[in-house]
């Protein structure tokens, strides 16, 4: 099993000058470094790929002991064709894979272990109340995901960014991927999986555990109170 981490973007929203992921957390680790801390305790570092793009150096010197894989056009495309480099330079392995400005605690790991280990393809979800900004998901009468992006509505929580393809859904992510437009969020690639191939993805409440992803100012202070407390 491998682990990739989607660090590409430049997080023009949060306003600082260095890539998100290196933002600093009130606990002295910065949002990767506390990210690469809490999989530690299921992967080892040799497992782990972050796709980088803005600033790239900086991520690359920060963490030496990961690979690196590099999306050159990361200014002109999104999340989903940085996935897509994730995903063909793994092989056939089953990938779990994060957005690089995830915070969150190391109770998630074991929130997520029995499903890693069970080779279904998930998405980590809560039921907290969401916002036009937020990824959304609702289910289909058999209780997988139906509909995954920021305009579902009614919507049952928020998709937090963190996600899991076994080995035999894999391909037809891949190929997914390549279908989405260069704007497209990996999101997309999830739905047409869904739709088009009939491939399921479980959805996996992680609501009991600190997971919040960092787009804006407001989220990053919110993540802080939660550390300190």
């Amino acid at each position: 099993m491998r682990v990739v981490i989607l660090a590409a973007g430049v997080g023009s929203r949060l306003g600082n000058p260095s890539p998100k992921p290196l933002t600093e957390l009130a606990d002295g680790r910065s949002i990767m470094q506390r990210a690469l801390d809490n999989l530690s305790t299921r992967f080892e570092p040799a497992a782990v790929s972050v796709v980088v793009g803005f600033k790239k150096d900086m991520i690359m010197e920060s963490f030496p002991q990961v690979s690196f894989v590099y999306n050159q056009n990361f200014g002109e495309t999104n999340t989903s064709k940085s996935l897509l480099k994730g995903l063909r330079l793994t092989g056939r392995d089953p990938v779990l894979w994060l957005n690089g400005d995830v915070v969150f605690e190391p109770a998630l790991m074991d929130l997520l272990a029995d499903h890693l280990d069970r080779a279904q393809s998930f998405v980590a979800v809560n039921t907290a109340q969401v916002g036009d900004e937020e990824v959304k998901y609702d289910l289909d009468d058999a209780g997988f995901i139906r509909n995954l992006s920021k305009e579902v509505h009614p919507a049952l929580g928020e998709a937090v960014g963190i996600n899991f393809v076994s080995a035999d859904d894999k391909p037809y992510l891949i190929a997914r991927l390549e279908d989405c437009d260069d704007t497209d969020y990996f999101e997309r690639g999830i739905e047409l999986v869904i739709d088009k191939d009939a491939r399921r993805f479980a959805p996996v409440d992680i609501s009991a555990a600190m997971c919040i992803e960092v787009d804006f100012a407001e989220d990053l202070s919110r993540a802080n109170a939660q550390l300190r407390s």
